[in-house]
């Protein structure tokens, strides 16, 4: 995947700070940089999308200020500074005319696997699952692999997206499909998708904060350095009580 960052395309814009990566992050640091931006109209955040991974690598070669991470880092990459700004939920997502709300987590691993194929054995209609998946590099996917697919790979007969925004149109045009994407954005749509039970147990935040839903993941924000001025005053507006209650009104789970 490759992710065109200014300064691979004709360089860096020095009047923004870039804040690149996560396409799960993205969303919600555009809220708070349209809410910053209130108060400091002075300071540019330039919001940008990609993945993680591209994130990641773009402060590396210093075509971002900040990269965004929706999964946990790699040891690799931990020689970078970061902080974790919020948690989000992972949640399975069905069209609402699938009549299947509950699955064990061994079913979504055997269906990811391409091991069960219909709907039917799991209580849904005599017809082919369509597996939705993310990009490689992507957070989303990567913490999927890391708390649902283990060692098992993604089946290649998936349909590969690259946003949550993508995977969820296309569970809510096609009812015989299923996909994973950020809980925060199950209810943010035109057309509603349904999030899955997984082992009996509601996706939500509640159940995240209580240690009965297993599957969420960290938010992060990479620098190459300790970031400081103006890159600096945003994350600290971030982590700020204000910033925590707008990521929690967003539907995170604050730090």
């Amino acid at each position: 995947m490759s992710l065109c960052l200014l300064s691979a395309c004709g360089g860096r814009r020095s009047s923004a700070h870039i804040f690149a990566g996560s396409t799960s992050v993205q969303p919600y640091v555009e809220v708070l940089a349209e809410e910053y931006a209130h108060v400091y109209p002075e300071v540019e955040i330039d919001v940008q999308g990609g993945g993680s991974s591209a994130g990641i690598t773009a402060v590396e070669s210093g075509a971002a200020d900040i990269g965004m991470s929706s999964r946990n880092l790699k040891d690799s990459e931990l020689v970078f500074w970061n902080i974790e700004i919020a948690k989000d939920g992972l949640a399975l997502i069905v069209n609402p005319d699938n009549p299947v709300r509950n699955l064990t987590m061994e079913q979504i691993r055997a269906i990811y696997k391409a091991d069960i194929e219909t709907w039917s054995p799991l209580g849904g209609a005599e017809a082919k699952i369509h597996i939705i998946t993310r990009e490689e590099g992507s957070g989303t996917r990567s913490a999927f692999e890391e708390m649902v697919m283990g060692d098992e790979r993604i089946s290649p007969k998936a349909i590969v997206q690259d946003s949550n925004g993508a995977v969820r149109q296309l569970v809510a045009d096609d009812k015989y499909s299923i996909g994973f994407i950020s809980l925060g954005l199950v209810d943010v749509g035109q057309r509603p998708v349904v999030a899955l039970q997984i082992d009996g147990v509601e996706a939500s935040r509640y159940n995240i904060e209580n240690g009965q839903y297993r599957l969420f993941r960290p938010f992060v924000l990479v620098a190459e350095n300790e970031p400081t001025g103006p890159v600096m005053e945003f994350i600290e507006y971030i982590r700020s009580p204000e910033g925590q209650r707008i990521l929690s009104d967003e539907g995170l789970i604050p730090e």
